[in-house]
């Protein structure tokens, strides 16, 4: 059952980041603006689709942390999920992403045109000088900046180190970093095939002030990230993509 659900969901996923990545290419020459709505629209048809078919559900504990204005979302990567799931829970999401992305025919492009912020990570300084200067535009603004300080998708209960990206933008902009432990992992698994059917849970941290010196914010920030997600001390909206979010005709997860 798990292989025919997941063999289902696969080809949900790519037909219909097609269809939308094609709508949005014309969304793109008419109102250029309008290629974030478009991934959003794209992300909450995303979520629908591994509720419905793979029968993954999203619950959002400590929803109250999330920001409507400028912030700086530091995630744990597990998942595939978690580079859609943003688009669902914050009003003007930013990612920061590796710019081999842009490579992906008609997709790629539409990265780009929504503002995400590409960044090569064989460039060394130039990388980022990039990020910065992303993250300057995006706190201009007023987006959420996610980024996943860990460079890359995590194995389950595996810890990495973090990357230095995360304290250069939270210098730079002067805006607290908000942690966020996940457990996406478990139900949808880093190059996995198969979708197990679960509740995802996203843990949105209290922000951790601004202007913590390096050494402090990423000690503080890599405790926060690596905290196994629990229900128990936060408030839980089960509603993803009802958060500060305006939702069309696209189904909600």
């Amino acid at each position: 059952m798990i292989v025919l659900r997941s063999a289902a969901f696969n080809v949900f996923f790519f037909a219909a980041t097609f269809v939308m990545s094609v709508a949005a290419s014309v969304v793109r020459l008419v109102n250029p603006p309008g290629v974030l709505a478009a991934a959003m629209a794209w992300a909450r048809l995303i979520l629908w689709g591994l509720r419905t078919i793979g029968g993954i559900r999203v619950e959002v504990i400590g929803a109250e942390n999330l920001p409507h204005g400028a912030a700086l979302i530091a995630s744990a990567h597990q998942s595939a999920f978690d580079t859609v799931v943003w688009l669902t829970l914050v009003p003007r999401c930013c990612y920061v992403f590796k710019k081999e992305l842009l490579r992906i025919p008609l997709f790629g492009h539409l990265i780009a045109a929504a503002g995400m912020i590409p960044i090569d990570r064989s460039s060394g300084s130039a990388a980022m000088r990039t990020l910065l200067r992303g993250g300057d535009r995006a706190k201009r603004e007023e987006r959420q900046i996610v980024i996943f300080p860990e460079g890359t998708r995590a194995p389950l209960d595996a810890a990495l180190p973090l990357q230095p990206g995360v304290a250069a933008l939270a210098a730079r902009t002067g805006l607290p970093v908000i942690p966020v432990a996940t457990d996406s992992g478990r139900y949808w698994g880093r190059r996995a095939f198969h979708k197990h059917p679960g509740t995802i849970r996203i843990v949105v941290r209290p922000p951790l002030p601004a202007g913590l010196p390096r050494g402090e914010l990423m000690r503080s920030l890599e405790q926060a990230l690596r905290m196994e997600p629990s229900a128990g001390a936060y408030n839980v909206d089960k509603s993803v993509g009802s958060i500060a979010v305006p939702s069309a005709d696209v189904p909600r997860a």
